[in-house]
């Protein structure tokens, strides 16, 4: 049974010892910061409607290389697009209950208008204008109540790989509600708030690579993507 520890209860343990994180714990965001810094060598933690998740090891295959394949993806177009930032397993702070982990995000710099900043500490506060993750154990996770804490604090764009599934969901929040993103007849993806972010799910989830790229390039030359990056260069508000 997992652990329920609360701020005050930790400051009653011994002076200077920091309490490890533990997966099922219930926390405030600024404990498990805290605890979180006093462990140097964990890689990935969350914290998710107030509870810490801790993932299992990841397998190359079923997690890092196509974790490594949308982080390319998204940097990609950041190096072709002025004011928006890429980002790679980050922590961002939601809200007081969530701190998220992503493994990519997209956003638009606060001073073209988008809706996340950094913090004097450099961490994201407030919500990416797009979140990417990888899915294959975590399905169940990665669908449920961390879907529902990205929905809940206005993150406009979603994308679950379901690695196992072979199968892309790229989510829009419209009004509150995240809804699957309808494909062009041509089959392709095409964001709504990232001009140009073009992608083709059947060919991602195939591993064609050139498919992928060609598309890519297709929507980076596209009017929309010009337009989108005229407006930012000229630092207009554009959202």
């Amino acid at each position: 049974m997992a652990t329920i520890h609360t701020l005050e209860s930790s400051e009653s343990t011994n002076e200077g010892l920091v309490p490890p994180l533990e997966n099922g714990d219930r926390l405030s965001r600024a404990e498990f910061e805290r605890r979180y810094e006093a462990m140097p060598g964990l890689k990935k933690a969350e914290l998710i409607e107030g509870e810490v998740h801790m993932p299992s090891p990841v397998r190359h295959r079923g997690h890092s290389h196509p974790h490594t394949r949308l982080v390319a993806w998204l940097a990609n177009y950041e190096s072709r697009t002025p004011g928006v930032e890429a980002g790679d397993n980050g922590s961002v702070r939601l809200d007081l209950d969530n701190e998220p982990q992503p493994d990519a995000l997209l956003f638009i710099r606060p001073e073209h208008g988008g809706q996340a900043h950094l913090s004097d500490d450099d961490y994201i506060e407030g919500a990416p204008e797009l979140v990417a993750e990888v899915a294959s154990s975590s399905v169940s996770y990665d669908l449920g109540k961390k879907m529902n804490a990205y929905r809940r604090n206005g993150v406009r764009e979603y994308l679950v790989w379901r690695v196992l599934d072979h199968q892309v969901d790229w989510y829009v929040n419209r009004e509150g509600r995240f809804e699957l993103l309808a494909p062009g007849a041509d089959g392709i993806l095409r964001s709504t708030v990232f001009p140009g972010l073009w992608l083709d799910p059947a060919a991602l989830a195939r591993g064609e690579k050139a498919t992928v790229e060609a598309v890519f390039q297709q929507g980076l030359g596209s009017p929309e993507h010009a337009e989108f990056v005229r407006r930012l260069r000229e630092g207009a508000q554009v959202q």
